[in-house]
């Protein structure tokens, strides 16, 4: 078996397992960030969920890298892997992953290609969305000077971050905000360039359909459904 084939057969073990990882994780922070008063024990249990999860992923990424062959070109190609596995805001998405792999693995699959890079692409905001709404959250909430206060205004202002709009009503004010900002930015532009570059892909690709259609010969045209009331169909011969 070569490497490829172990790394393969690697990832198709450890997919389940990464996704209820992800899962864990999401639920871990969400419940860190938005449950207030938790006891000692409890905070204890869901930080160590939180360890837990981040462990799973480190194996993971350190696994797929000693079963690959050379190693310095799999840190290359998987330098998503890499951050996903340090920065905790991108964990979630390994849930994309995931679903991305389920996917590409149907002999048919359910959706066209624009229809599977347009769930892919909602799903990585809504998860991205969430996960930068909680990160501002948990760092803005106490800060002095703060307009970011609630969970609603985080998430407001998650939406106008990702969506690129940045109305200015609620900003974050620490250090750890701003960076979580840029990110978020960042990735809004790359995920509505995805969104308009795939609609005007399919726009172009049913246009061109269209005239294809039209300047062929009438013989090679697909023909009408028939309903049997058509003038060739008989019906209304005696």
């Amino acid at each position: 078996m070569d490497d490829n084939s172990r790394v393969q057969q690697w990832e198709r073990r450890v997919q389940l397992p990464l996704l209820l990882a992800s899962l864990l994780y999401l639920t871990a922070y969400s419940v860190r960030v938005l449950v207030p008063g938790l006891s000692p024990g409890w905070h204890d249990f869901w930080l160590s969920v939180t360890v837990g999860t981040w462990t799973v992923f480190g194996i993971d990424y350190f696994g797929r890298l000693a079963l690959s062959r050379p190693r310095g070109e799999f840190v290359r190609r998987h330098w998503l892997d890499l951050l996903v596995l340090l920065l905790p805001l991108l964990r979630p998405l390994r849930m994309v992953h995931a679903y991305a792999a389920a996917q590409s693995r149907r002999r048919e699959p359910r959706m066209s290609l624009e229809g599977q890079v347009m769930s892919l692409t909602l799903l990585t905001a809504l998860l991205l969305g969430y996960s930068a709404a909680l990160a501002v959250y948990q760092a803005e909430r106490h800060a002095p000077g703060a307009t970011i206060t609630t969970f609603g205004d985080a998430a407001w202002w998650a939406c106008v971050t990702l969506s690129t709009t940045g109305y200015g009503d609620v900003v974050p004010v620490t250090p750890l905000g701003r960076v979580v900002a840029t990110v978020l930015m960042a990735v809004g532009v790359g995920l509505i360039g995805a969104v308009v570059g795939v609609f005007s892909s399919w726009l172009v690709q049913s246009y061109r359909q269209q005239v294809e259609e039209t300047h062929r010969p009438p013989e090679s045209r697909t023909p009408p459904e028939s309903g049997g009331t058509g003038p060739d169909s008989g019906g209304g011969r005696g």
